[in-house]
Protein backbone atom coordinates (compact mmCIF):
# COMPACT_ATOMS: atom_id res chain seq x y z
CA UNK A 1 0.00 0.00 0.00
CA UNK A 2 1.39 3.41 -0.97
CA UNK A 3 1.89 6.22 1.53
CA UNK A 4 -0.87 8.35 -0.04
CA UNK A 5 -3.38 5.50 0.24
CA UNK A 6 -2.40 4.81 3.84
CA UNK A 7 -2.62 8.51 4.70
CA UNK A 8 -6.11 8.66 3.16
CA UNK A 9 -7.18 5.66 5.26
CA UNK A 10 -5.70 7.27 8.39
CA UNK A 11 -7.19 10.72 7.75
CA UNK A 12 -10.22 10.30 5.50
CA UNK A 13 -11.47 13.82 6.25
CA UNK A 14 -8.00 15.35 6.52
CA UNK A 15 -6.33 16.63 9.68
CA UNK A 16 -7.97 19.21 11.91
CA UNK A 17 -7.19 22.75 10.86
CA UNK A 18 -8.05 25.50 13.30
CA UNK A 19 -9.76 28.38 11.50
CA UNK A 20 -8.01 31.74 11.81
CA UNK A 21 -11.22 33.17 13.24
CA UNK A 22 -13.61 30.91 15.15
CA UNK A 23 -17.09 32.37 14.77
CA UNK A 24 -20.21 31.85 16.85
CA UNK A 25 -21.75 30.06 13.86
CA UNK A 26 -18.75 27.73 13.61
CA UNK A 27 -19.00 26.90 17.31
CA UNK A 28 -22.71 26.15 16.94
CA UNK A 29 -21.99 23.86 13.98
CA UNK A 30 -19.31 22.01 15.95
CA UNK A 31 -21.62 21.63 18.95
CA UNK A 32 -24.29 20.21 16.64
CA UNK A 33 -21.77 17.66 15.32
CA UNK A 34 -20.91 16.67 18.89
CA UNK A 35 -24.61 16.32 19.64
CA UNK A 36 -25.14 14.00 16.68
CA UNK A 37 -22.01 11.80 16.89
CA UNK A 38 -23.31 9.25 19.45
CA UNK A 39 -26.48 8.44 17.52
CA UNK A 40 -24.77 8.45 14.13
CA UNK A 41 -21.98 6.19 15.37
CA UNK A 42 -24.43 3.76 16.96
CA UNK A 43 -26.48 3.62 13.76
CA UNK A 44 -23.30 2.93 11.79
CA UNK A 45 -22.02 0.03 13.90
CA UNK A 46 -25.09 -1.51 15.53
CA UNK A 47 -25.54 -4.25 12.94
CA UNK A 48 -21.91 -5.32 12.71
CA UNK A 49 -20.95 -8.87 13.63
CA UNK A 50 -18.18 -9.75 16.06
CA UNK A 51 -15.99 -10.67 13.10
CA UNK A 52 -16.62 -7.29 11.50
CA UNK A 53 -15.91 -5.51 14.80
CA UNK A 54 -12.53 -7.28 14.88
CA UNK A 55 -11.58 -5.87 11.46
CA UNK A 56 -8.99 -3.08 11.42
CA UNK A 57 -10.16 0.05 9.60
CA UNK A 58 -6.76 0.08 7.83
CA UNK A 59 -3.65 -2.12 7.70
CA UNK A 60 -1.92 -1.79 11.07
CA UNK A 61 -4.83 0.22 12.48
CA UNK A 62 -7.26 -0.35 15.28
CA UNK A 63 -10.21 -2.65 14.91
CA UNK A 64 -13.70 -1.19 14.70
CA UNK A 65 -14.22 -2.30 18.32
CA UNK A 66 -11.04 -0.52 19.48
CA UNK A 67 -11.99 2.59 17.53
CA UNK A 68 -15.45 2.79 19.09
CA UNK A 69 -13.99 2.37 22.58
CA UNK A 70 -11.28 4.93 21.75
CA UNK A 71 -13.84 7.56 20.76
CA UNK A 72 -15.63 7.16 24.10
CA UNK A 73 -12.37 7.21 26.07
CA UNK A 74 -11.02 10.22 24.23
CA UNK A 75 -14.20 12.26 24.48
CA UNK A 76 -14.49 11.39 28.17
CA UNK A 77 -10.99 12.82 28.68
CA UNK A 78 -11.92 15.90 26.66
CA UNK A 79 -14.99 16.54 28.80
CA UNK A 80 -12.77 16.57 31.89
CA UNK A 81 -10.40 18.99 30.15
CA UNK A 82 -13.27 21.39 29.55
CA UNK A 83 -14.14 21.23 33.24
CA UNK A 84 -10.53 21.85 34.30
CA UNK A 85 -10.20 24.85 32.00
CA UNK A 86 -13.45 26.31 33.30
CA UNK A 87 -12.51 25.91 36.95
CA UNK A 88 -8.73 26.44 37.01
CA UNK A 89 -6.39 29.04 35.56
CA UNK A 90 -4.62 27.62 32.50
CA UNK A 91 -4.32 24.07 33.90
CA UNK A 92 -1.84 21.62 32.47
CA UNK A 93 -4.09 18.74 31.48
CA UNK A 94 -3.31 15.08 32.00
CA UNK A 95 -2.42 13.46 28.70
CA UNK A 96 -2.96 9.75 28.21
CA UNK A 97 -1.35 7.11 26.03
CA UNK A 98 -4.19 6.34 23.64
CA UNK A 99 -2.28 3.50 21.97
CA UNK A 100 -1.74 1.79 25.34
CA UNK A 101 -5.41 2.33 26.24
CA UNK A 102 -6.41 0.73 22.90
CA UNK A 103 -4.49 -2.42 23.89
CA UNK A 104 -6.19 -2.81 27.27
CA UNK A 105 -8.43 -5.84 27.76
CA UNK A 106 -11.67 -3.86 27.84
CA UNK A 107 -10.89 -1.92 24.67
CA UNK A 108 -10.01 -5.10 22.77
CA UNK A 109 -12.88 -7.28 24.01
CA UNK A 110 -15.77 -5.42 25.67
CA UNK A 111 -19.11 -5.07 23.93
CA UNK A 112 -19.18 -1.80 22.00
CA UNK A 113 -22.55 -0.98 23.54
CA UNK A 114 -20.71 -0.03 26.75
CA UNK A 115 -18.86 2.73 24.92
CA UNK A 116 -21.85 3.72 22.78
CA UNK A 117 -23.90 4.25 25.95
CA UNK A 118 -21.00 6.03 27.64
CA UNK A 119 -20.55 8.31 24.62
CA UNK A 120 -24.25 9.24 24.72
CA UNK A 121 -23.96 10.20 28.38
CA UNK A 122 -20.69 12.11 28.02
CA UNK A 123 -21.89 13.97 24.94
CA UNK A 124 -25.21 14.74 26.59
CA UNK A 125 -23.38 16.42 29.46
CA UNK A 126 -20.76 17.99 27.18
CA UNK A 127 -23.25 19.49 24.75
CA UNK A 128 -25.38 20.82 27.61
CA UNK A 129 -22.28 22.45 29.11
CA UNK A 130 -21.06 23.89 25.81
CA UNK A 131 -24.44 25.43 24.95
CA UNK A 132 -24.30 27.37 28.22
CA UNK A 133 -20.82 28.83 27.86
CA UNK A 134 -20.31 32.55 27.34
CA UNK A 135 -17.91 33.97 24.77
CA UNK A 136 -15.54 34.79 27.64
CA UNK A 137 -15.65 31.19 28.90
CA UNK A 138 -14.98 29.87 25.38
CA UNK A 139 -11.65 31.74 25.47
CA UNK A 140 -10.49 29.98 28.63
CA UNK A 141 -7.53 27.70 27.99
CA UNK A 142 -5.60 24.68 29.11
CA UNK A 143 -2.04 23.60 28.39
CA UNK A 144 -1.43 20.33 26.58
CA UNK A 145 1.74 18.77 28.01
CA UNK A 146 2.86 17.02 24.81
CA UNK A 147 3.11 20.22 22.79
CA UNK A 148 3.15 22.71 25.67
CA UNK A 149 0.52 24.51 23.59
CA UNK A 150 -2.22 26.66 25.05
CA UNK A 151 -5.59 25.39 23.75
CA UNK A 152 -8.74 27.50 23.98
CA UNK A 153 -12.08 25.86 24.66
CA UNK A 154 -13.54 27.12 21.39
CA UNK A 155 -10.68 25.41 19.53
CA UNK A 156 -11.15 22.24 21.58
CA UNK A 157 -14.81 22.10 20.53
CA UNK A 158 -13.64 22.05 16.91
CA UNK A 159 -10.95 19.50 17.62
CA UNK A 160 -13.42 17.04 19.12
CA UNK A 161 -16.09 17.62 16.48
CA UNK A 162 -13.36 16.77 13.97
CA UNK A 163 -12.18 13.80 16.07
CA UNK A 164 -15.63 12.22 16.15
CA UNK A 165 -16.15 12.74 12.41
CA UNK A 166 -12.60 11.50 11.70
CA UNK A 167 -13.13 8.12 13.39
CA UNK A 168 -16.69 7.85 12.08
CA UNK A 169 -15.31 8.26 8.55
CA UNK A 170 -12.66 5.58 9.16
CA UNK A 171 -15.35 3.07 10.13
CA UNK A 172 -17.77 4.24 7.44
CA UNK A 173 -15.13 3.88 4.73
CA UNK A 174 -14.24 0.37 5.94
CA UNK A 175 -17.90 -0.64 5.79
CA UNK A 176 -18.15 0.79 2.27
CA UNK A 177 -14.93 -0.92 1.09
CA UNK A 178 -16.05 -4.28 2.50
CA UNK A 179 -19.61 -3.94 1.23
CA UNK A 180 -21.12 -4.59 4.65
Amino acid sequence: MENNELEQLKYPIGKFEKPEQITHEQIQEWIHILEMIPEELENLVKGLTDEQLETPYRPGGWTVRQTVHHIADSHHNSYIRFKWALTENDPVIKAYDEKAWAELFDTRTAPIQFSLDHLKAVHGKLVYLLKGLSSVQLQKTFIHPHSNAQVSLDENIGTYAWHGRHHFAQIFNLIERKGW
